[in-house]
């Protein structure tokens, strides 16, 4: 599952050259048991779905994939906190960390990116979640600092997201990246006269990756608001809608 992607439609395989024993994915809506307008695999208990078609669902993608536990779930808070490499079901936290074999770790997103990381040898890996304000708070570059070793015996790989063509922020955004980084002005396109700008979730993540020493960063070509027979989008669906989880854990 390291390397190679799969033509199953309802979870999709990191493709990126971990070592043997890193497995890595995120899943669709495709199928699952959660009635309109979570329909159908939604795994987020926090969105107004039933709580019995979520705990299906979960219990379904365990099976699906083979985890050898049920995922870590995180209360995600759009903020900065990473959690691990003990990672307690339910902590407040929008990145998780661990150095144990067969523990899994996740998030779960509906526009916002996801971001794996593993270390060279498959000792060490993480996940998190990276909306503007996380990413633009250091969400990654805490998650980084929780590795033992440097940025450079570390790869990423991006999760789906919303797009840059559907992602349209306001003035403010642009300003909390451009505030440390006034390279990540390229990230934003077409400013107007109400300032605002599109952003590129994937760019300003790669951007912060690369600051930290990280060369090797793969994925990032999925929009979660154009592919709607996959996954799940807030902005598309007007807020009321699903959650994918990003897992990643090693044998």
């Amino acid at each position: 599952m390291s390397g190679t992607s799969t033509d199953n439609p309802r979870f999709i395989e990191a493709t990126w050259p971990t070592p043997q024993g890193v497995h890595a994915g995120v899943s669709t809506r495709v199928g699952g048991a959660s009635p309109e307008p979570f329909d159908g695999f939604n795994m987020a208990q926090h969105v107004g779905d039933d709580p019995a078609a979520v705990e299906a669902n979960r219990r379904e993608l365990q099976s699906l994939i083979d985890l050898p536990e049920s995922p870590r779930w995180l209360e995600q808070t759009h903020g900065t906190t990473v959690v691990g490499p003990e990672v307690p079901i339910g902590a407040e936290a929008d990145a998780a960390f661990t150095d144990r074999p067969g523990t899994v770790l996740a998030v779960l997103t509906a526009d916002c990116l996801s971001v794996t990381l593993a270390s060279h040898d498959g000792r060490e890996i993480a996940v998190a979640h990276a909306g503007w304000r996380g990413l633009a708070g250091g969400i990654l570059e805490r998650t980084v600092d929780r590795f033992s070793v440097a940025g450079d015996e570390l790869m990423a790989w991006l999760g789906p997201a919303i797009g840059p063509a559907h992602y349209v922020v306001g003035e403010e955004v642009r300003e909390a990246f451009m505030r440390d980084y006034p390279a990540d002005a390229s990230a934003f396109r077409g400013a107007s006269a109400q300032g605002k700008y599109h952003a590129d979730l994937f760019a300003l993540a790669r951007a912060r990756l690369r600051r930290q020493g990280i060369s090797r960063v793969y994925g990032g070509e999925r929009c979660t608001f154009t592919q709607s027979d996959l996954f799940y989008s807030y902005r598309r669906d007007e807020g009321r809608t699903g959650r994918m989880a990003t897992v990643i854990w090693r044998d």
